[in-house]
């Protein structure tokens, strides 16, 4: 009895410690965001090194969340995080039309489901990473700047053949005008980020995706 009761204090002590063995195993983030140790923390100073070794010690749905909230990491990049999440999208959406360009069809279906997959999957990982994080809109969950920047493109489709080889540097005007939407977020970009979870977190970039979308489509089709 003695001893079971030594044993009982010494728990008490290791958890209020943050001991990993005794407090980190099993709990996941809760733990994670209790404890002491300092190469446990995730603030946004951290570097992607020490913020990678969250990972384990999450469930493995809880690892997938935060590994698609952060498109693969690149949230984790403690400049500029947003940018290097738009640059993931800047890809896809490039890849996306370099495959399909010869279908417009194709292309313009392709870019579309691409987006909506996006959308739900950052609801998603965005709700999760946002409880992982412990804050709500976390710098490192860029899932919602790679939505919204394929969105940016699936207006581009028509106006492929028109633009020919050219059609790369319409990626790089793309790219600016949805950096520009997203920084500045006019109106009404900014009142849809009071919704919780990641909704929040996913409309008003959906949104800025959406608003250079329609206008880099209406330059295009007044300047080719």
């Amino acid at each position: 009895m003695e001893r079971k009761r030594e044993n009982e204090t010494n728990e008490k002590k290791s958890l209020e410690s943050g001991s990993p063995e005794s407090g980190v195993r099993g709990l996941g983030s809760v733990v994670i965001k209790q404890t002491q140790d300092p190469r446990l923390k995730t603030p946004d100073s951290q570097t992607p090194d020490s913020s990678f070794r969250l990972f384990r010690f999450l469930s493995s749905s809880d690892a997938l969340a935060l590994f698609l909230a952060t498109a693969l990491g690149a949230g984790f990049i403690p400049i500029a995080p947003g940018t290097f999440g738009s640059l993931v999208g800047l890809m896809i959406a490039y890849g996306l039309i370099s495959v399909f360009s010869f279908d417009v069809l194709l292309l313009q279906n392709s870019l579309i489901i691409v987006s909506v997959a996006l959308a739900a999957l950052g609801i998603w990982s965005a709700t999760r990473a946002e409880k992982i994080l412990d804050k709500k809109d976390a710098s490192q969950i860029v899932i919602d700047e790679v939505c919204g920047q394929v969105i940016s493109f699936t207006l581009i489709a028509p106006y492929l053949a028109r633009l020919g080889s050219q059609w790369h540097w319409w990626m790089v005007a793309g790219f600016v005008l949805f950096r520009i939407f997203d920084i500045f977020k006019p109106y009404p970009l900014k009142d849809l980020q009071h919704y919780s979870g990641g909704l929040g977190v996913m409309i008003d970039d959906i949104f800025a995706g959406l608003y250079a979308a329609v206008l880099m489509s209406v330059v295009m089709f007044f300047v080719i």
